[in-house]
């Protein structure tokens, strides 16, 4: 008797309010995504392909924040035709740099950039998806790291947790062997409460962490906003310094008047 043939997982790639970045780091993994792709068919992905199949989908990646109206419909239909939906880069699980707009005034932006701002539909804020359908998991980074997307994929394709760090820039410094430079050199940087991923690529090159990474599971913001007081920071320093590819996560952690009035309403 022949055994019967097993279809092949389905893969749609979506994008909402991003750069693109993290959708062209799928695309340039390269030796890595051949094999996959012998495994997969990839539904949807119109970065690669104008072959767009309809769903349902067995993985979906989402980049991207929800920005517009059209965003929450469709994320709630991509939702609804995904096995498992994960979130890949800052945009998506915080946000992004756009979330600049929840501390301001969206009507003022779109009146300075636009020059007939009345045509222009978008929400008062930009948000991560989490904050709207259910996420089976996040992929941090600005963009993200291709070996830990890859790992996300196969993880979830053979049905088990992925296997990615949820410590600290810290640990990759000192695991690479790396000279901490607020302490030695008194550069400000945020790897103590920054999630892992990069390969502590910035302390690598003698520049302190900017978190493009967001906020670690052990982010401890109280301690660590006096450590950047010592090296030299004021306190508008240090909110622009906390205040942009994850804005949204850095933002809900910071202690409550420990910057004053300015952080409360930045």
């Amino acid at each position: 008797m022949t055994a019967p043939v097993r279809s092949r997982p389905r893969l749609g790639v979506f994008k909402f309010a991003s750069c693109d970045g993290c959708q062209l780091t799928l695309l340039d993994c390269e030796d890595e995504l051949l094999p996959l792709a012998a495994d997969i068919d990839i539904a949807h992905f119109v970065e690669a392909s104008s072959d767009i199949q309809p769903g349902p989908y067995d993985l979906s990646l989402v980049e991207g924040s929800v920005s517009t109206p059209e965003h929450l419909e469709r994320i709630r239909r991509i939702r609804a035709e995904s096995r498992h939906l994960v979130t890949i880069g800052a945009c998506a699980t915080a946000g992004g740099v756009q979330a600049l707009r929840n501390f301001a005034d969206v009507a003022e932006f779109r009146a300075t950039v636009y020059a007939k701002p009345e045509y222009i539909e978008t929400l008062a804020t930009s948000t991560p998806i989490s904050a709207h359908v259910p996420v089976d998991f996040e992929l941090r980074g600005c963009p993200i790291d291709r070996g830990q997307l890859i790992e996300v994929i196969t993880a979830f394709l053979a049905d088990r947790r992925p296997d990615i760090p949820n410590h600290s820039v810290c640990f990759a410094c000192k695991r690479r062997g790396i000279t901490c430079l607020p302490v030695a050199r008194g550069i400000p940087c945020l790897g103590p409460v920054t999630h892992a991923g990069c390969g502590a690529l910035c302390p690598a090159y003698g520049r302190g962490c900017y978190g493009c990474f967001g906020p670690s599971a052990s982010t401890n913001m109280p301690a660590m906003i006096p450590l950047l007081r010592s090296d030299g920071m004021s306190d508008e320093d240090i909110l622009r310094f906390l205040h942009t590819f994850n804005v949204h996560d850095f933002a809900a952690i910071e202690p409550p008047g420990e910057l004053g009035e300015e952080g409360a309403d930045s």
